[in-house]
């Protein structure tokens, strides 16, 4: 019997050095800290993995195993597998999301975490509820539109201002559209934030260091990660200029002197 996930991974595979998980964000793969990783490779063993519904990760299990709660336990799995009893932990956006909740519920298998324009979802019912509809719409979206017309208006939207204008988007942008359209979807249901369990109220509990990454013309997140530090004893807030909401593809220099220092330190 197979098992519930096939986690498709690239590694740096330096056995001397600690392991630095990446987790990417939604319409992404394990290429997208490829930059980051070449700058940092020296100092650690670097693991990027593709997350549910993207890339080449296949699950074998219902649509409920794409949620954020059955793939973390799942990444629990495959690092016991891969005989990680510790490591450092990256996650954007979506892969930040995750990486919070792994950082809260899983504690013991993460030294420190960096969440780059990351949240703890959404706080009340209504606004989980309201989320969750337009993520369904999305993902109906997705199945209907041709996949580069879906992201042209994914990456219209004010967020991605500053990622549209950087030389490397189309480059970036031709690699999105190796997804599969019909397991984005499956990620948009289950793994968007409005599918997510709030975080906020765990936040207090972190045992381990946190790095709130930002970008200085993302307003939205900023103000998220202000009131995250506010309320975890083990989080520090660092923004980062000229940067809206991929601080890793629009400022990779400023991305690793930051989290060297932090990882390091």
């Amino acid at each position: 019997m197979s098992p519930t996930y096939n986690f498709h991974s690239v590694r740096t595979r330096n056995p001397n050095l600690p392991v630095l998980l990446f987790l990417h964000g939604f319409l992404g793969n394990v290429k997208d800290f490829n930059r980051i990783i070449s700058l940092l490779s020296e100092k650690f063993d670097c693991l990027a993995v593709d997350l549910p519904g993207h890339g080449n990760t296949q699950v074998n299990a219902k649509d409920e195993f794409y949620s954020l709660e059955n793939t973390a336990n799942g990444l629990i799995c495959w690092l016991e597998e891969l005989n990680i009893k510790r490591c450092f932990l990256v996650g954007y956006s979506m892969g930040g999301r995750l990486a919070l909740y792994l950082a809260l519920h899983y504690p013991q298998y993460f030294q420190k975490v960096i969440l780059e324009s990351a949240s703890p979802g959404l706080k009340t019912e209504k606004e989980r509820t309201e989320r969750y509809v337009s993520d369904v719409q999305l993902a109906e979206e997705l199945e209907k539109l041709e996949l580069e017309e879906f992201l042209t208006r994914w990456y219209d939207r004010p967020l991605f201002k500053t990622f549209k204008e950087h030389p490397d988007y189309k480059t970036i942008l031709a690699r999105r559209l190796q997804n599969n359209p019909t397991e984005l979807a499956k990620s948009l249901r289950w793994m968007g934030t409005g599918n997510q369990p709030p975080l906020w109220d765990k936040l207090s509990t972190s045992e381990i260091p946190l790095l709130l990454l930002v970008g200085e013309l993302d307003e939205k997140f900023i103000k998220i990660n202000r009131e995250m530090a506010n309320i975890c004893s083990t989080a520090r807030l660092e923004i980062v200029p000229g940067c809206g909401h991929n601080i890793h593809v629009e400022n990779p220099q400023r991305w690793v002197q930051v989290v060297r220092g932090f990882l390091l330190s």
